[in-house]
């Protein structure tokens, strides 16, 4: 049972500003950052940005609702590492879309070994779009990953290799597509690679110097980056399809919630995690990913598996915004 002063309205806003701020580090399509926390004396509300979302990639919001559900679980892990618990209310008012969850606190947790580190795990994640190595990966952790998506909602088919050339094919195709689009590579140009002073966007730093020898072939961002690529080709790595019941909003962002609770479930066993898009952003590609899952359910991202390259050091952090420009505290109680 809580008490009054652990629900103190100047503590408990505290204790949510402090949450999203931490959410800040979670990943997200072009590190567009589509996220506005709204925190109130004891609810924080998650609200899309739209005015981050990418109108020609994804003019329906998938990916921005996805990149969102990796804030919400970031903000979860950081609020239960402060030994916070939380009521999570998704999709909370049909009439507002761009309300994505509102977050309640209801008392005082147990600080778990497991929430702390997790919390530590969130803030060394990083992008890394070099090929893996060739060490395999243990169907142990290709499982102690599936239990960390479907424990968020959703579910992870992890591909044969003659799926692997359907989606190799896929890749290509939607690759193809994209780049014959002006307006696609105008949208591209203004978010990548370029020189930015305002915590947006993926750096030079953070992109393969030359295209890298893969299975399924990266995003083309057009030009290379600063990022050194070795020779290795990623043969070890294992793919795979994040995937749920439902081409909708509820789907997107528990989808998101179970990338970043994969993505940090990865990092502790020793691998890199690597999300595609490109074949999710076409509807032709898109068909071709639901036929890859047999027809059971809608694709939300392709990933990928496998062990860091040990001969390089890890790629830089992308930049972020200034928490005040996605925190903002409207109520203190």
């Amino acid at each position: 049972m809580s008490t009054d002063h652990e629900l103190d309205p100047t503590t408990t806003t505290a204790a949510l500003a402090q949450a999203a701020r931490t959410a800040g580090y979670a990943p997200s399509i072009h590190n567009t950052q589509p996220w506005r926390w709204r925190v109130r004396a004891r609810s924080l509300e998650l609200r899309a940005e739209r005015g981050r979302q990418l109108a020609v990639t994804d003019p329906s919001g998938r990916l921005l609702t996805v990149s969102c559900g990796t804030a919400l679980h970031h903000v979860r892990l950081a609020l239960a590492a402060e030994g916070w618990a939380a009521e999570v209310y998704r999709l909370p008012d049909g009439a507002d879309p761009d309300l994505l969850a509102r977050l309640t606190l209801t008392g005082r947790t147990e600080v778990t070994p497991a929430a702390m580190r997790l919390l530590q795990t969130v803030r060394i994640r990083r992008t890394d779009r070099r090929p893996v190595s060739e060490s395999p990966v243990s169907g142990t952790a290709l499982e102690g990953i599936r239990h960390a998506v479907t424990a968020e909602g959703a579910r992870v088919h992890y591909l044969r290799p003659e799926d692997v050339v359907e989606l190799a094919s896929a890749a290509d195709h939607a690759r193809t597509v994209e780049a014959m689009d002006p307006t696609w590579t105008d949208e591209m140009s203004y978010w990548i690679g370029l020189p930015r002073e305002d915590g947006l966007g993926v750096p030079a730093a953070a992109i393969p110097s030359e295209p890298p020898s893969t299975m399924v072939p990266n995003r083309d961002f057009g030009h290379g980056g600063a990022l050194p690529v070795g020779p290795s080709h990623d043969r070890a790595a294992v793919y795979a399809i994040l995937y749920g019941d439902a081409d909708s909003a509820m789907g997107w962002l528990r989808g998101g919630e179970a990338l970043s609770a994969a993505w940090l479930s990865a990092i502790e066993l020793d691998l890199t995690l690597l999300p595609l898009s490109a074949a999710v952003e076409v509807p032709g590609t898109r068909q071709a990913l639901r036929r890859i899952l047999s027809g059971v359910g809608e694709p939300y991202l392709v990933l990928r598996l496998g062990a860091a390259d040990p001969e390089h050091a890890g790629p830089p952090h992308t930049p972020r915004l200034p928490a005040d420009q996605v925190v903002e505290i409207v109520d203190r109680g």
